[in-house]
């Protein structure tokens, strides 16, 4: 299950968060606005359990007291259902959401998808939201190894 309000690939600091609904690997329905007078930390990541993908929400989770501590939600969206979800998460212990977007619509209402030789394919990119849901940073060059760093370096601005 999927909606968005507000969309397009061409988001910018200052901008609406665009809306949606998303189901996690526990079949729970995240909504951005559940998180209204929160940071969020939206990270869009292209596939459960590659080295990548391991790397950066292994990253998160390490950080996690720290990033919650510093009033930040993280969310994690990728194309992978909910059974994947679940696998991955248990795997590496992650304490936070993974967002199935198998629509994809998710991902390219925030421009988290390119054609590459004509088919959709992921790609890693966080947004940070601020309380009122408006786009604060974007991460479009996210260092999967050290992505909590990036988003602290923002916070502490």
């Amino acid at each position: 299950m999927f909606s968005f309000l507000f969309g397009g690939t061409d988001l910018k600091i200052g901008d609406k968060a665009p809306s949606f609904e998303l189901k996690d690997g526990n079949g729970k329905l995240h909504k951005l606005s559940d998180y209204k007078g929160k940071n969020v930390a939206l990270y869009f990541y292209p596939k459960d359990d590659t080295p990548g993908c391991t790397a950066e929400a292994c990253n998160l989770r390490d950080n996690y007291t720290l990033l919650q501590d510093s009033g930040v939600v993280i969310l994690g969206v990728s194309y992978d259902d909910s059974t994947s979800h679940q696998q991955f998460s248990k795997k590496y212990n992650l304490p936070f959401p993974l967002l199935s977007d198998t629509e994809t619509e998710v991902s390219e209402a925030y421009g988290a998808k390119r054609i590459l030789t004509g088919i959709f394919m992921p790609t890693r990119i966080t947004y940070l939201i601020d309380k009122d849901g408006t786009i604060m940073h974007i991460f479009d060059e996210v260092e999967s190894a050290n992505h909590t760093a990036q988003i602290m370096s923002v916070l502490r601005k």
